[in-house]
């Protein structure tokens, strides 16, 4: 069975200040979710779905899907707030989705097979895609259904220069499976170092190489019922709050101490892009060109 691609598009891209799910940054127009459909293509997976909002659909049908008609089984679903597990409710104030543990719980009734979830805003390159296509792929780990994979990028190489960003901050083991992980939120490159800046306490210090989670994951269908347990927990907690959000990274984290699965971290060879702020734009839109005239992705990419 290929393996699927779940792709995160519900984003309301505060502070980057606008839709950049369909922003163009590539030499042709492309968008960074064109480069993600591509190289997933081109590694093997079979089917892309898109975690969308309700309000995004028309934009979303006319400017997205299609680009892929007749190249790639492509479906969405929305990542409703109304929607939640329990019997609960969404407060009246709150405007925002829920976040990234929400996204992917979405997708629970269209999606049966092995699948990878990934932000709609960032590339990951072409060998980050072919190393989880084939740990999703390998029948060995398809009969293991509690066995996830996450793609590993090094801190410091993640970062804006342009503000702070968050990010899942991983202790491996000596196998390389994932032991714990934490979301950090404001993280930022001070000097010869890194810091997460968290409010009122004081700065925490970090080396900068240690492995990060970007949101490039591996999961089975088992997941689904571990994601709305443990979703379900987080609104009886901070349910009232107006900007909690739950994040995959600590979902993950939760399952795995609890036992409830193993996380193997898949170093990767690709250099990473995103655009969390307006300034990071032009930086991507150079790389992606030297990425077209290397010869690495073809101009334009779908013909």
């Amino acid at each position: 069975m290929k393996p699927a691609l779940l792709v995160l598009a519900a984003g309301m891209g505060s502070r980057y200040g606008g839709l950049k799910q369909l922003d163009p940054m590539g030499p042709h127009g492309e968008t960074v979710m064109d480069y993600a459909i591509f190289d997933a293509l081109r590694a093997g997976f079979g089917r892309v779905v898109f975690v969308i909002r309700r309000d995004f659909e028309a934009p979303f049908r006319e400017q997205v899907l299609s680009r892929y008609a007749g190249r790639i089984d492509a479906s969405y679903c929305f990542q409703d707030m109304e929607a939640l597990p329990g019997g609960f409710t969404r407060p009246a104030e709150r405007t925002k989705p829920w976040g990234t543990t929400h996204a992917i719980l979405a997708a629970r009734d269209v999606i049966h097979e092995p699948f990878a979830a990934i932000n709609a805003d960032d590339f990951y390159g072409q060998h980050s895609y072919q190393v989880l296509h084939d740990f999703l792929a390998d029948p060995a780990r398809q009969a293991q259904p509690h066995s996830y994979a996450m793609v590993g990028f090094t801190l410091r190489s993640t970062l804006s220069p342009h503000g702070t960003v968050a990010r899942g901050v991983c202790v491996t083991d000596a196998q390389g499976r994932l032991q714990s992980i934490r979301e950090l939120t404001k993280v930022l490159a001070v000097d010869d170092h890194v810091e997460n800046q968290n409010g009122d306490v004081p700065p925490e210090r970090l080396t900068g190489d240690e492995p990060v989670s970007l949101n490039m994951w591996g999961f089975t269908p088992a997941l689904f019922p571990q994601l709305e347990t443990v979703f379900t927990e987080f609104l009886a907690r901070q349910g009232q709050d107006l900007t909690s959000e739950c994040y995959i990274p600590a979902t993950v984290d939760v399952l795995i101490t609890r036992g409830q699965c193993e996380v193997e971290v898949l170093p990767t060879s690709s250099r990473w892009f995103g655009v969390t702020y307006k300034e990071d734009k032009p930086g991507v839109v150079a790389a992606m060109a030297d990425l077209a005239a290397s010869g690495a992705y073809p101009a334009p990419l779908f013909g």
